[in-house]
């Protein structure tokens, strides 16, 4: 059906929606970028993993990261490419079949690539082998999402590391960044080269991890593209590999959801809402951050400059956890039930990360193409929620 992209009132039912159109303004930098600065860029599967929409990222991007044995599978049977893996611990039940499904894979410390080098090679004798590294710098805020805070789990420091690396490690993974700007990455590469260069002579590619947030509207992309430049000429023989998630999919579609219900309590007034921030929206919770809400304004933001704006609402989530609820915001009307309430850049790091508590309805996913046809990709029912536990 045709839909309005404004208000998608024809929407009756929570709906993730991808707007294609979007997609790919952001799949269209991103390989600008990869061929200007003579890298590869490719789709972190943490973030976004919308496995129909494949079809489109493979007129822009050749290959995909993984971190899981149901990651690698995925890139390998339904993207087509053999996947670069990395795993904070590879497990024996498992490392034969991620070998299989990787044309990469990176070892985050050396006692795993002693326990497990001979096996992936068996297993995949063409696979080329990383390990990841800690430059004991990142310039993320929140430690949650620090990979290199203090006592970090993820990577290997300087001085852990041989003289003469292993004759069969051709690569270094280094991730430190988290919806950051080009300008931390210049901070950031400062410190790896400091810490790691001398042991670029024996490797083959060097992998810069994600959290280059290159599609965001005041990111600065001809510093990137030059950073990158630069560090090639220093290094000519290195293959560089940037794999973002977020980048793929920011800003490509909202979250519909819609009130029904209005309950007060103690001057707070909350819409109730058929979505729920704990299973549909988690980041918000998790990271945390105040979600933009299309025609309202957050309480405390530039109130002033929105005299209309004075109905008051605290939204709620429709799970039993008290603290499923995100407030408040400012609307120019009264909130009636059945009205939408559009949450934007709801894409990533959430279709990935959703959850079934409660056994809620789960929203749907839905492609709005660019003829303006919304097709739904999925659709959750209750043997969704009764197979987990199957």
């Amino acid at each position: 059906m045709k839909v309005d992209r404004i208000t998608f009132q024809e929407i009756k039912e929570p709906t993730y929606i991808l707007e294609e159109q979007l997609l790919r303004r952001n799949l269209t930098l991103i390989s600008d970028v990869a061929k200007r600065a003579d890298v590869e860029i490719i789709l972190a599967f943490k973030a976004y993993a919308l496995w129909k929409t494949f079809p489109i990222f493979k007129e822009y991007i050749n290959a995909t990261t993984a971190s899981s044995l149901s990651e690698a599978k995925l890139g390998y049977q339904e993207f087509g490419a053999l996947t670069h893996t990395f795993s904070p611990a590879y497990i024996d039940s498992e490392i034969d079949e991620i070998a299989r499904c990787s044309s990469h894979l990176t070892f985050n410390s050396l006692s795993q690539y002693e326990r497990f080098v001979r096996r992936i090679r068996y297993a995949q004798p063409n696979i080329s082998i990383g390990l990841r590294v800690n430059p004991e710098y990142s310039e993320v805020g929140t430690d949650l999402y620090n990979p290199c805070a203090p006592g970090t789990r993820f990577g290997v420091s300087a001085d852990k590391l041989p003289q003469e690396l292993p004759s069969s490690l051709e690569g270094f993974h280094c991730h430190c960044h988290c919806e950051s700007g080009s300008d931390v990455f210049v901070r950031t590469l400062k410190h790896v080269e400091e810490k790691f260069s001398p042991w670029f002579s024996q490797l083959k590619w060097i992998n810069f991890g994600g959290g280059h947030l290159m599609t965001r509207a005041d990111y600065d992309v001809e510093l990137l593209i030059s950073t990158l430049q630069e560090f090639k000429k220093r290094y000519p023989h290195l293959h560089v590999i940037l794999e973002p998630g977020s980048a793929f999919a920011w800003q490509t579609g909202p979250l519909v959801a819609h009130v029904v219900d209005v309950v007060e309590d103690k001057g707070y007034q909350t819409a109730i809402l058929d979505v729920s921030f704990t299973c549909h929206m988690p980041d918000c919770l998790e990271m945390p951050y105040m979600p933009i809400v299309r025609n309202a304004v957050v309480v405390g933001e530039e109130e002033t400059q929105h005299q209309s704006y004075k109905y008051r609402y605290r939204l709620g989530g429709n799970s039993c956890l008290s603290g499923d609820f995100m407030g408040d915001w400012l609307f120019d009307h009264e909130l009636q039930v059945g009205e939408n309430i559009i949450f934007e850049d709801m894409l990533h790091y959430t279709t990935v990360k959703t959850n079934m508590f409660n056994g809620i309805t789960h929203p749907s996913i839905a492609l709005l193409k660019m003829n303006g046809e919304l097709e739904i990709l999925r659709k959750y029912d209750y043997n969704d929620y009764k197979s987990r536990m199957d």
